[in-house]
């Protein structure tokens, strides 16, 4: 297959646990009642199974209780070709569906999971991770397995290079290669998981939510094919080791092998998170254009927030500089800059079209750019106070519009604070 059609991290994570189908979530609904009864008995069962495999030496026998007591909890481990698991293979690698892969895979046979995530202890040990004490690099941690390995007397390593759980229908992430410079031999292990009503597993949950989840369905099967060995190639490099054992297992479970890796998952996750907040957003963040629509006289309702208040009082302060702007025209823009002086100077250089107005309330009869360009149309109309300074037209060069800019905004707020002080008296 053309890496063009290589999934997408969308297709390879689940980020809902419920159907999107009616049918399918409707059965759900009614299953619910029974769900939750199973989930309370499998619990108390849970911790009867987890006593007994605490109790009983790792064994063939302890796996077989194990196994079938594991088969109340809903819990079904099928496998196929236990011939060709080689005993003198140290190190097994695995795709990554579940958060319980490694525990499912060693009903089967003895193995161990080194711990790569997550603070040592007492959970780290009940969850069925081996403890190395390593908390460096990679280097140390592949230095640290080279040394477990080479004691013929310990268990084969299971070792999952995804290194993140995928939902196991559309492709593999890319395995990382230090698991491939432990050992000249691996044996793969193609993992697929089932289970009606919801998702295997969804992206970003925890292993505890998911435990709650696999006692409420009734059922969840595991399917363990085992395949042959697969020894490393002369003067093989450990990445294109791990590509080869990925192709290998990509064609056994029938889906593609892709570039993303783990960190991409991260990403995918923030970015969903982060959507998923949007809808959800508090009014105050709306758009700005939409609540500067909102009536002045609406501002002291108590059903809108001390934001819109504040643009209220924006629009009104602009409004008293340039009284003979509309205010929705000093809305839609201040919506833009969310500046007072912004918006002023805006107006003032003519970047904002608008129809002027006059103190009276009278509407001028001719449109304009701006209320400095209208000012001469507005002198030969309409008398302007003698304490309001006049409008300049623009100079030529750059320097001096910039001037006179700044030289009319003062004498526009020296003109409002005047004002004000005449309404106040």
């Amino acid at each position: 297959m053309e890496r063009s059609a290589a999934p997408g991290p969308e297709r390879l994570f689940d980020a809902h646990r419920f159907p999107a189908g009616g049918f399918v979530l409707l059965a759900l609904l009614l299953y619910a009642p029974v769900g939750l009864c199973l989930l309370v008995l499998r619990l108390f069962i849970g911790v009867h199974v987890f006593l007994v495999s605490c109790i009983l030496p790792d064994g063939t026998l302890r796996r077989l209780i194990v196994r079938v007591m594991c088969s109340v909890l809903g819990l079904f481990v099928q496998q196929s070709g236990p011939r060709l698991r080689d005993a003198a293979v140290q190190v097994y690698i695995a795709n990554h569906v579940t958060h319980f892969d490694h525990n499912v895979i060693s009903l089967l046979t003895s193995c161990n999971t080194p711990a790569l995530n997550g603070a040592p202890g007492f959970i780290c040990w009940s969850r069925g991770f081996m403890e190395l004490g390593v908390t460096g690099s990679r280097a140390e941690l592949v230095d640290s397995l080279k040394a477990y390995s080479s004691h013929r007397g310990n268990p084969p390593l299971l070792l999952f290079p995804e290194e993140a759980a995928t939902n196991g229908r559309a492709g593999l992430l890319r395995f990382s290669s230090w698991p491939f410079s432990i050992l000249d031999v691996v044996q793969p292990v193609a993992l697929q998981v089932q289970r009606p009503l919801i998702a295997v597993s969804v992206a970003d949950s925890s292993w505890i939510t998911e435990l709650f989840w696999t006692f409420f369905v009734p059922f969840t099967v595991y399917q363990v094919r085992w395949m042959p060995s697969v020894p490393r190639r002369a003067e093989e490099l450990s990445e294109d080791f791990a590509l080869r054992v990925q192709e290998l297992l990509a064609m056994e479970l029938g889906v593609v092998s892709t570039r993303l890796t783990a960190a991409d998952k991260a990403e995918h996750m923030k970015r969903l998170r982060h959507t998923s907040h949007l809808p959800f957003a508090p009014a105050s963040s709306q758009p700005l254009a939409a609540r500067l629509r909102m009536p002045s006289s609406l501002s002291g309702i108590g059903s809108f927030a001390p934001e819109d208040t504040r643009f209220t009082t924006m629009a009104q302060q602009v409004k008293e500089v340039l009284p003979h702007v509309p205010l929705e025209v000093i809305r839609t823009d201040l919506a833009q800059t969310n500046c007072v002086d912004t918006t002023i100077a805006n107006l003032l250089e003519g970047r904002v079209p608008f129809f002027p107005e006059s103190e009276a309330g009278t509407d001028l009869p001719a449109p304009s750019t701006s209320w400095a360009a209208s000012a001469s149309g507005i002198q030969g109309s309409v008398a302007l106070p003698s304490s309001k300074p006049a409008t300049k037209q623009f100079a030529k060069s750059p320097m001096e519009r910039h001037l006179s800019l700044q030289e009319r905004k003062r004498a526009l707020y020296d003109y409002a604070r005047r004002k004000d002080a005449v309404n106040s008296g």
